[in-house]
């Protein structure tokens, strides 16, 4: 008997933080969960197929709006505010796999987080502003407002075309082996002892980049 009174003390409990929040929370939680869907599901994994880094967006997405929102709900300097913004913003996984790109999301995906918890107007314009960030991302991902530059990794192993007097051939073979219109290429790293060299090509196209061997 003390033992469902207990039980149900601890629902009532529950269900009484639960009512503490205010609809004007759930309302930006949804809005901020729906735009950074759309940012991610619509744009992100059409462009570069990989699911690695979802679990990463949505998590900090999610941690910062709840953080946000209870530090709006309690004063604080501005300046302390940004600094645990930054603290975020800054951080980086100490790992190659991550690229730049997914990076920039993560940064796109804490900064949509941070807007819809602290943001002081209406829903409406939280729509609005989470909606600015999803239209422009999208047209710096297409075609639209400039070429798309893509690159890939390749590992070369004809030593001899590295050589300056032979960067012209090395471009066409580069072009002739991998069926991409290169416009232009770097080479990252020479290994002598293997006859091996690693190039970044780049040109344009609509596929995502990764690393191959010519």
């Amino acid at each position: 008997m003390i033992l469902l009174q207990e039980t149900q003390e601890t629902v009532k409990t529950g269900w009484e933080i639960f009512n503490a929040l205010s609809p004007k929370f759930f309302i930006r939680l949804a809005i901020n969960l729906i735009s950074v869907f759309i940012l991610i599901r619509f744009i992100y994994y059409p462009s570069y197929k990989t699911r690695e880094m979802f679990f990463s967006f949505f998590i900090f997405n999610l941690i910062i709006f709840l953080i946000m929102f209870m530090i709006s709900k309690v004063e604080i300097s501005v300046g302390a505010g940004f600094g645990l913004f930054a603290v975020f913003g800054i951080m980086r996984y100490r790992t190659e796999d991550v690229s730049t790109k997914d990076m920039t999301y993560l940064f796109l995906s804490i900064a949509m987080g941070m807007i819809s918890a602290v943001s002081k107007g209406g829903w409406d314009e939280l729509i609005l502003i989470n909606g600015i960030i999803i239209v422009v991302t999208l047209l710096l991902e297409t075609n639209v407002l400039l070429k798309k530059e893509l690159g890939k990794t390749v590992s070369y192993e004809n030593i001899e075309m590295i050589k300056p007097e032979n960067h012209v051939k090395l471009l066409e073979d580069l072009k002739q082996r991998t069926g991409l219109d290169i416009h232009k290429f770097s080479i990252t790293k020479v290994d002598f002892l293997r006859d091996m060299a690693t190039i970044r090509i780049y040109y344009y196209d609509n596929k995502k980049s990764g690393d191959i061997s010519v």
